[in-house]
């Protein structure tokens, strides 16, 4: 189809090229050989009269005309994406969609495996692809490759729909015979243990609240990538972790660590549900959204801090 001159299947092309600065890469993103995407290129500079993409040096860099394009052709594909996945009526049961959710696997353990479950109960043909939050995220969100995001509020773009979750804090978490921690623990003793920390391409929010606020005056011992293996790597130690209050009473109902109160400020984290305004109307977006909120709302209170 043509409008104004410019063939409309070209669009997804132009995307590709857009976002890979290279003929090769784009042509292998949408599956066609590098020749067909070098003629491709060609049609589109004929029809922007504009290279689009030139070389600068030793690599590809776009025009700023093919810059100002970027934003424009995202949003056009996905409103097309979106008018095209919407039904009148959306019926989980019969429904074989397949959903893209960005979340941590904090926010799994105490969310979403819940979800899932009610998913494969009422929704045996639906599939979810969880994805690690990561640098890109937003962008994604914006171009439409994943459909939900649940991140922190700081997180949250402005320009995009969203709904507040859940709250939570922090705990310190310790083997269950720790012989020199009780119940509670003082900044000066926090900072005095030996400590097991998450870290994976980049800080969590609380590493980075404390670098920022006390600087980098524990003695880490331990480094993971997995919120999951806190827990486990302080059994049998006199280490101590710090987790997602949430997190740290859903590991110690299943193992023998106990929660300790952190008794000085720690920061109090909200999680946010967002997805992209274009499918707010979206029944089947609407239908998983639901479901994740409605299972937000069941979550036990916040232990004692």
């Amino acid at each position: 189809m043509r409008y104004n001159r410019l063939d409309l299947n070209l669009l997804p092309a132009l995307r590709a090229l857009l976002t890979e600065k290279n003929v090769t890469r784009a042509g292998e993103s949408i599956h066609v050989t590098q020749s067909a995407m070098s003629g491709i290129l060609a049609r589109l500079r004929d029809y922007f009269d504009d290279q689009l993409i030139v070389p600068v040096g030793r690599r590809m860099e776009l025009t700023p005309l093919a810059e100002g394009l970027i934003d424009k052709v995202n949003d056009l594909l996905l409103r097309v994406d979106t008018t095209l996945a919407t039904r009148p009526e959306f019926d989980p049961a019969l429904s074989r969609r397949h959903y893209c959710v960005v979340a941590s696997d904090y926010v799994i353990s105490v969310l979403m495996l819940d979800v899932l479950r009610e998913v494969s109960r009422v929704a045996p043909g639906i599939t979810v692809e969880l994805l690690q939050p990561s640098a890109t995220a937003a962008a994604e969100l914006e171009a439409g490759e994943v459909d939900l995001v649940i991140n922190p509020e700081v997180f949250t773009l402005a320009t995009q729909s969203s709904s507040v979750l859940f709250e939570d804090t922090y705990h310190a978490v310790v083997d269950r015979d720790h012989p020199n921690v009780g119940e509670s623990m003082t900044f000066a003793q926090y900072m005095a243990q030996g400590h097991v920390i998450f870290q994976n391409k980049g800080r969590p929010m609380f590493e980075s609240w404390l670098a920022k606020q006390h600087g980098e005056e524990r003695r880490v011992e331990v480094v993971v990538s997995s919120f999951g293996l806190l827990a486990p790597l302080v059994i049998g130690t006199q280490r101590i972790a710090t987790l997602h209050s949430r997190m740290a009473q859903r590991m110690a109902d299943v193992l023998p660590v106990r929660l300790v109160r952190l008794d000085f400020e720690v920061p109090r984290l909200v999680e946010v549900l967002q997805w992209h305004k274009y499918r707010d109307l979206d029944p089947g977006s609407v239908w998983l959204r639901e479901l994740i909120i409605a299972q937000a709302q069941r979550l036990p209170a916040l232990p004692a801090s």
